[in-house]
């Protein structure tokens, strides 16, 4: 039962794989739009300034207004990345020391926390919920489950059955649901990167009075 669990997480983690880069390449279908202006800046340092300095929360308006919401969502990452890598060790056996193990149960705490935060405040909130759809309950109601499992088999290992099982729905919805957004993301901000570097927009320049 256990052997065939773990096929069926190798399996579905292959298929959210392929899925999501099927998505990716079927972007490149619609063609490259032709850019007729010339280069005022550097791509490449659009691209760093998006994945860095352009990801503090003081560099975005809507973050800079909700800096509980902002670092709810940072923690809630953290904890389904190590969670994602706590799996992989379950799959592909790896030893880990009783010291990581409790860093990364910490860390499902604290991701599941964010993540419950923010399901409270979709719910709750009558401005959040207006703009909700049931996939956004969805998906975030399975990555805080898995979340659950990850903690719990820390302590349980008879729960690796439902750890594993869980872990199968999550993959298998990634492609059609909302947390597709853990590749389009990169992908997006790479673009956004790349076209504003170029225009010279990004990094902003910073003006001395």
């Amino acid at each position: 039962m256990l052997s065939l669990l773990r096929f069926g997480v190798i399996s579905s983690f292959l298929f959210a794989i392929i899925s999501l880069s099927i998505l990716a390449l079927k972007t490149f279908s619609f063609g490259k739009k032709t850019l007729y202006a010339k280069p005022r800046g550097d791509a490449k340092k659009g691209v760093l300034y998006a994945f860095g300095r352009g990801m503090l929360p003081w560099e975005k308006e809507s973050s800079s207004k909700h800096l509980i919401t902002y670092f709810a969502g940072m923690l809630y990452h953290a904890g389904i990345f190590a969670a994602l890598f706590y799996l992989i060790s379950l799959i592909f056996p790896l030893e880990l020391s009783k010291l990581f193990i409790s860093f990364l149960r910490f860390l499902f705490f604290l991701g599941f926390l964010g993540g419950f935060t923010l399901l409270f405040k979709r719910i709750f909130l009558p401005t959040m919920r207006k703009i909700s759809c049931p996939d956004d309950f969805a998906a975030n109601t399975l990555v805080d489950l898995f979340l659950i499992f990850a903690f719990v088999h820390t302590y349980l290992v008879r729960a690796t059955p439902l750890f594993f099982l869980v872990a199968i729905v999550m993959f298998l919805y990634i492609p059609v649901g909302k947390i597709r957004h853990c590749v389009f993301f990169f992908y997006a901000r790479i673009l956004f990167g790349l076209f504003y570097g170029r225009r010279g927009v990004l990094p902003p320049k910073t003006h001395k009075i």
